[in-house]
């Protein structure tokens, strides 16, 4: 399969949650993922408008140094129509450049810094990979 980039995008904060896209999603489909957030807890969202579905993640940190997760999937035509996603499936690599850019950041500013404000001001530069 040939690749073929797609947009990162970051659609702001609310609350403690950081939201962002891949692949240009839907007004619609990232409005649903954003209500699925858990807003006093930190984490992030991702909204990703895949080939054959629309993927809506949920993130949030726990027990000081865990990723929690909850995935529902829509179909493209419906992207605001959000269902579990039962799957071994885990992430793809567009998903991975937000988690690692998540990841460094909670490390230095929450773990290392003890900096929660910085952690929820730091947000991945639009990019498309």
């Amino acid at each position: 399969m040939p690749h073929e980039p797609r947009n990162i995008s970051f659609f702001g904060r609310e609350g403690h949650t950081k939201h962002y896209g891949v692949g240009d999603p839907d007004p619609a489909h990232v409005a649903a993922v954003r209500s699925r957030a858990r807003v006093s807890e930190p984490g992030f969202t991702i909204a990703h408008r895949g080939v054959s579905a629309a993927l809506s993640l949920v993130y949030w940190w726990a027990n000081e140094n865990e990723l929690h997760a909850d995935f529902y999937v829509a179909p493209l035509d419906a992207p605001d129509q959000l269902v579990p996603y039962e799957s071994t499936g885990i992430t793809c690599v567009w998903e991975m450049e937000v988690l690692d850019f998540e990841r460094r950041a909670w490390l230095q500013d929450v773990l290392i810094d003890g900096d929660l404000e910085a952690y929820l001001d730091a947000a991945l530069e639009p990019v498309a990979i």
